[in-house]
């Protein structure tokens, strides 16, 4: 099925055919990682998370390839994708597209710190004018039906007071918007790169908590620093929701805990070798497209994290990938190693 076709076929899919987005836990929009192959891969994990895109700007879907940013497997489902920009009529514009690409929910990025975002008005830069983001916020919510989520940070340097927090989620909330997802941390806009604001400013789970006891008709979920199942859990006392970001990345089979742990499912789950396995035909179609099995299996790679075997598993799927003239028969090897895991 080619880009159009599959587009279609999403745009069509009927609007009661959407569930209520749960979003108990999810795995965060990450930038050169949470591409499509990720969420497919991810999904082999979990059935329950809620998955969003990289963030994807508003120039990016007006003026470049859309199919190609919009693409999705119709499995990827509860998706959402992430938008970056600061123009109410553009984001009302990409909202719509979301929408009608079959996208479960659209998200706007205030939380994104890096150089070349500021310079456009997007991210975390975004915090010091609530009014703007409410003026998008609105016009989003008026041009869909899908939810509109906001994903903020809990404070920017020169910005960072409990106050004014309060001020943003306010101004944002008398919009209808409902759901914030809290990276609890300050984003420092200069002097930092985005990893260093990653890890550098201090994580302050306490302001996020006294958010959403402040605010409790508001869904929060919390983001930043989680890595174990049972710190979701832990968190899930206070917090409607948690979201994982790059742990979700280095060690991926912990989804596969959560299915169970969480969402009170009882298949179940998958070995490593098992999704592996179940991405093997995903590839070769991949492969049958043009494309290049790496663009795949890099987000495969932690999958052998933590047992004997894991160094020779990632050499196959990240060295040897590029030397070989039969990938299918590398990812067999790699599976084997995955035997009994």
């Amino acid at each position: 099925m080619n880009t159009a076709e599959t587009l279609i076929n999403q745009a069509t899919r009927p609007e009661t055919s959407r569930p209520a987005v749960n979003r108990r836990f999810s795995v965060a929009p990450m930038m050169d990682w949470t591409d499509r192959h990720c969420r497919f891969f991810l999904r082999q994990l979990s059935s329950h998370a809620l998955l969003y895109t990289e963030m994807v700007t508003t120039g990016a879907l007006l003026h470049g390839d859309r199919a190609r940013f919009l693409r999705h497997d119709e499995s990827e489902h509860p998706l959402a994708l992430q938008l970056g920009g600061s123009v109410p009529a553009d984001l009302a514009a990409c909202a719509r597209m979301a929408q009608e690409a079959g996208y479960d929910e659209v998200n706007l990025n205030v939380g994104c710190p890096s150089d070349r975002v500021q310079n456009n008005m997007i991210g975390a830069c975004l915090m010091g004018h609530p009014r703007l983001v409410a003026d998008c916020v609105k016009a989003m919510l008026d041009a869909v039906e899908i939810p509109v989520t906001v994903k903020h940070r809990i404070g920017i340097n020169g910005r960072d007071s409990y106050a004014e927090l309060c001020d943003f989620v306010g101004q944002v909330r008398e919009t209808g918007c409902r759901s914030f997802t809290v990276h609890a941390r300050i984003a420092i806009l200069e002097g930092l790169s985005p990893k260093e604001n990653r890890e550098i400013p201090p994580l302050r789970y306490d302001v996020a908590a006294q958010l959403k006891r402040d605010f409790p008709d508001l869904e929060v979920i919390l983001n930043g620093g989680i890595k174990t199942v049972a710190e979701c859990l832990e968190h899930l006392q206070t917090f409607d929701g948690v979201m994982l970001g790059r742990e979700a990345y280095h060690n991926p089979y912990l989804l596969a805990e959560v299915d169970a742990a969480l969402f009170g499912s009882t298949i179940a789950q998958p070995s490593r070798a098992e999704a592996l396995a179940a991405m093997r035909p995903y590839i070769e179609r991949h492969l049958q497209e043009g494309g290049v099995m790496h663009h795949i299996t890099r987000h495969v790679l932690g999958l052998a994290q933590g047992f004997p075997g894991a160094r020779r598993f990632r050499q196959l799927l990240s060295v040897d990938v590029h030397k070989t003239n039969a990938p299918l028969a590398l990812l067999d090897q790699a599976a084997e190693l995955l035997r009994g895991h």
